[in-house]
């Protein structure tokens, strides 16, 4: 099967950074469905993984974990949960191999069905960062639950990445949280703004003197999307006592966070997948509850740019527009 690998690790300057290869076929064994992958989005880990993971052996290494396409063969262990032809949209583990293949192998207790609504490549942008942000927000964060005293809000850094265009979202529509997101350009500020943001700050500038103008009080929760490192002593003067801070990239200092007794939450959603949590299923519940309201008009797809079909040159421009770093929303891929 076709399929788009690389043999060593290679800035993405270089031409053989990703290369078109042919893989054997996939096999649906244990808990896995094998699925015809008809879309692929591309995610900042899908970047981190090319430059510093080098294959192992001979063969090429596939990166890619966002996917939606048509479930082609089902494990013994799948227990009816899919059939041939359902339609499913997924991210899959980052200790597998990846979805940038014709046909591709994942567990089905980390699958969801496709919002009806969405075409491929709407779907395929939505699994990744719909996991990631609902975990932080809702698992991690528990956001349900306020933090005495502070202000009924939740900081986003980072809103018009992928992550937070997606936390924005579930943040405005299932919480009763004032949603502040941070963007710097004229248009990340109206992509926040549209996708249901109160405010938008201005992160390119000190971060607690802006928030406190708005007069909702200490944030009781602070997600930062990004590298926190420039944010670290803004963010500690910001957060309410007691407060929760989420982060999914580099740490920083947290000596500033102690006084106030702020609890730091990670994020990583392949944690399920790869440590096999007796929870595991709970990101093919999360992904169908996500497409439920998508279908149902409460959430929408952050999918703003189609790249062309699956393949090395196409996934290599993909790649150089999420390390330039200056993204809207999601990109995605589609058809072979």
């Amino acid at each position: 099967m076709r399929a788009v690998g690389y043999f060593s690790s290679r800035p993405v300057t270089d031409a053989r950074a990703l290369e078109d290869v042919t893989l054997p076929e996939p096999e649906a064994l244990g808990h896995d469905i094998v699925v015809d992958v008809k879309a692929v989005s591309v995610n900042p880990v899908d970047t981190k993984v090319r430059r510093r993971s080098g294959p192992e052996g001979d063969g090429p290494k596939v990166v890619g974990f966002d996917a939606a396409g048509i479930v082609r063969a089902v494990g013994p262990l799948v227990q009816g949960r899919f059939k041939p032809g359902d339609e499913v949209f997924y991210s899959g583990a980052i200790n597998r191999p990846g979805t940038n293949a014709e046909r591709h192998a994942v567990d089905a207790r980390i699958v969801g069905h496709k919002p009806k609504t969405l075409d491929w490549s709407e779907a395929a942008a939505l699994p990744l960062t719909s996991i990631t942000a609902w975990e932080m927000l809702f698992d991690r964060l528990q956001v349900g639950r306020p933090v005495a005293g502070a202000g009924n809000s939740i900081l986003i850094i980072g809103g018009a990445g992928g992550v937070g265009s997606i936390a924005i979202q579930l943040a405005r529509q299932l919480t009763g949280l004032t949603v502040i997101a941070t963007a710097s350009r004229p248009e990340t500020v109206a992509w926040c703004r549209e996708l249901g943001a109160h405010h938008v700050v201005d992160h390119g500038k000190p971060l607690a003197p802006q928030v406190e103008a708005l007069n909702t009080g200490k944030p009781g929760f602070v997600f930062c999307t990004s590298n926190a490192q420039p944010y670290g002593q803004d963010i500690a003067s910001l957060i309410a006592p007691q407060g929760r801070l989420g982060l999914i990239a580099d740490a920083m200092d947290m000596t500033p966070f102690k006084t106030k007794s702020i609890s730091i939450h990670w994020e990583f959603m392949f944690t399920r997948p790869v440590e096999q949590t007796a929870d595991i299923a709970e990101q093919a519940r999360l992904l169908n509850e996500v497409a439920r309201l998508v279908d149902a008009g409460t959430l929408r797809t952050t999918l703003t740019r189609r790249i062309g079909r699956i393949n090395a040159p196409n996934l290599l421009a993909a790649h150089k527009l999420l390390e330039e770093g200056r993204m809207i929303g999601k990109l995605a891929l589609e058809g072979w």
